[in-house]
């Protein structure tokens, strides 16, 4: 059986009869339009698309896993705003031939990410398809807080990160060169492990700036330093490579250093902090807000001015989808 031969409305119907319905949802999948509580008066908003071959391959990882990874990109984005995440909303464009099966597991996925957060799929829409692309909308509460931009980084401030970089790019490798393991990083790649409530803390203990690392810390860092007319340097040995990591890199003839700094998929969140703030776990210094770098757009690692151990980083910086 096919997408097609269940048809529009029944494929809904079996979608959203696997969503359960969070705190916030007043009003869930079934009417013209959700209803969501914003208890703040301000709504948090994000939105991230994964189109296959392009963001994913279907031989790499199961609908499940696709949920996962789709959810926490948006949930993650919320969450470097200092905001709770509360209500997901999902576009799915699919092939006519797709099994329904796979829209369902999809839809598993979407909504075990989301209850991670106490948030839920509140609605959506479809469209067939050549190209199986899956839109996400996350929206947020600040729960009274100001929002924490990129823009709030001052010299002296201290750079943490929490969650782990570098292990979703070193998994992307390893399946792109067709191997199956090592186990950590393949399904660090499939199901992201982020810190969503590192990003509410970081907004309490008085984070002068964040973001999520989707592109690679240098790069993202890079938007950062752009946004505060700073430099940031990062220190290369605040970074352990794990055993598995490093055997991989050693089989594939890879830089481990490259799927760290560069590396993107993880979303861990990177904040700036006053130096007199006392990070507890799981925030860990990394590196340093410096005066304002040389701006640039494009090029290097650097762009917005980040260097690591205080020199120019010339490797590649972290995604771009136009290059």
């Amino acid at each position: 059986m096919s997408v097609a031969g269940v048809g529009e409305f029944g494929l809904i119907d079996r979608v959203t009869a696997r969503l359960g319905a969070g705190p916030a949802c007043l009003v869930g999948p079934g009417d013209d339009a959700a209803v969501v509580a914003a208890p703040d008066s301000r709504v948090v908003a994000s939105t991230d698309v994964l189109v296959e071959g392009r963001h994913f391959r279907r031989d790499w990882g199961g609908a499940v896993d696709l949920g996962h990874r789709a959810a926490a990109a948006n949930l993650a984005d919320i969450a470097a705003m200092g905001a709770t995440p509360t209500a997901l909303l999902v576009a799915l464009c699919l092939p006519p031939g797709l099994e329904p099966g796979w829209a369902e597991q999809l839809a598993d996925g979407l909504a075990a990410e989301a209850a991670k957060v106490g948030a839920s799929v509140v609605g959506g829409d479809m469209s067939a398809s050549p190209t199986l692309t899956v839109a996400v909308t996350a929206l947020g509460d600040l729960g009274g807080r100001a929002p924490v931009l990129r823009s709030g980084a001052r010299p002296g401030d201290v750079l943490a990160l929490a969650g782990r970089v570098g292990y979703a790019a070193a998994g992307c490798t390893v399946l792109s060169r067709g191997f199956r393991t090592p186990k950590l990083l393949v399904e660090a790649y499939r199901r992201p492990e982020v810190p969503y409530p590192a990003g509410p803390h970081a907004a309490r203990l008085g984070a002068t700036a964040m973001i999520d690392v989707s592109d690679g810390l240098l790069a993202d860092l890079g938007h950062v330093a752009r946004a505060s007319g700073v430099g940031i340097d990062v220190h290369r040995d605040a970074f352990e490579v794990p055993r598995q990591m490093r055997d991989a890199a050693q089989a594939l003839g890879v830089d481990p250093y490259t799927w760290l700094l560069a590396g993107g998929d993880d979303h861990a969140l990177a904040a700036t902090f006053p130096p007199a703030v006392a990070l507890p776990a799981p925030w860990r210094p990394i590196g340093v807000v410096t005066e304002g770098g040389v701006v640039t757009e494009g090029g290097g690692a650097a762009g917005g001015g980040v260097t690591v151990d205080g020199e120019r980083y010339d490797g590649p910086a972290g995604w771009d989808h136009f290059r």
